[in-house]
């Protein structure tokens, strides 16, 4: 009786303690959202609010005054992240496989060179002169995509989880059955990484959806700009335009300015896609952080 009051009470006392950790980190995202439909005028003067003190789609209404580049940039975004992150996890996984195979002479000096890469590197200026004069990738698409591509983070990650959870005997057992590298590979490896490939297929599609840099340096064409950056060039208008207004003495009303209110509104559309597919990796990313990190 007592051991059953004393797991009642812990289970009480953790799901009260889980529940408060849980609102306290949902509270930051329902106070975004609550600002991006919120007057900017009220943000200005009263700040913010877990509720919307004035309700208001302006924000919303500025961002999608051009309706065709919002969905241009979504698009562009959207491809991108799904080629890389399909691509990328196809290229980590198999390097994570061949440098997890112990028969494999020179494994631990490839490995030793791919983390020396995480440690020292080339610099920004090599880097650009790369794609943009060797590659003459200046103003495409595959320079958004290639850069993320591989991770010398992921690859560890991936070689490590393999090391641990792929037995030696599994791939003997199928080279006596007359399966190839690569057939073991697809109809073995992989199957059993799973929680390995949600986790880096996570890393990989959030690189890819948030990066706005690879824009700045190498894309001129305005149709190619992916969201974050659209976004950010935006907002960067809006702020110029205000201050120029200020400076020029025109009065311009924050209604039809709101720069706070659009921060917000961008946040919620440029996080919305990556809030709604989490939970449907949590399991497998929670899992393969877990056995990658401790195991090995």
């Amino acid at each position: 009786m007592r051991k059953n009051r004393s797991y009642t009470l812990f289970n009480i006392l953790a799901y009260l303690i889980t529940g408060i950790a849980a609102l306290l980190c949902f509270l930051p995202f329902l106070s975004v959202l609550s600002g991006s439909f919120t007057d900017n005028e009220a943000i200005v003067t009263q700040g913010y609010h877990l509720f919307p003190s004035k309700f208001s789609i302006a924000a919303y209404r500025a961002i999608f005054s051009f309706p065709e580049d919002v969905l241009n940039a979504y698009r562009v975004t959207l491809v991108n992240t799904v080629t890389g992150t399909i691509i990328g996890l196809f290229l980590i996984a198999m390097t994570g496989y061949v440098l997890a195979q112990k028969s494999f002479k020179y494994r631990n000096a490839i490995a030793f060179m791919i983390y020396f890469t995480s440690i020292f590197g080339g610099g920004l200026i090599p880097w650009y002169i790369v794609y943009t004069r060797l590659l003459h990738l200046k103003d495409s698409l595959l320079v958004l995509c290639i850069p993320g591509l591989m991770s010398p983070f992921l690859i560890i990650l991936m070689r490590t989880f393999m090391l641990s959870n792929i037995p030696d005997a599994l791939q003997e057992s199928a080279r006596v059955d007359g399966a190839g590298p690569f057939e073991i590979f697809m109809r073995i490896a992989l199957p059993i990484c799973k929680p390995a490939l949600a986790t880096i297929g996570l890393f990989l599609a959030i690189g890819y959806w948030n990066d706005w840099y690879l824009s700045s340096l190498f894309i001129t064409s305005p149709d190619k700009y992916e969201l974050q950056y659209y976004l950010y060039n935006m907002i960067s208008g809006a702020k110029s335009l205000s201050e120029l207004s200020a400076a020029s003495g025109v009065s311009v009303s924050a209604a039809s300015m709101p720069t706070e209110s659009v921060k917000l509104a961008m946040a919620v559309l440029a996080t919305g896609p990556v809030v709604l597919f989490y939970p449907f990796a949590q399991k497998y990313f929670v899992q393969g952080i877990t056995v990658g990190a401790v195991k090995g």
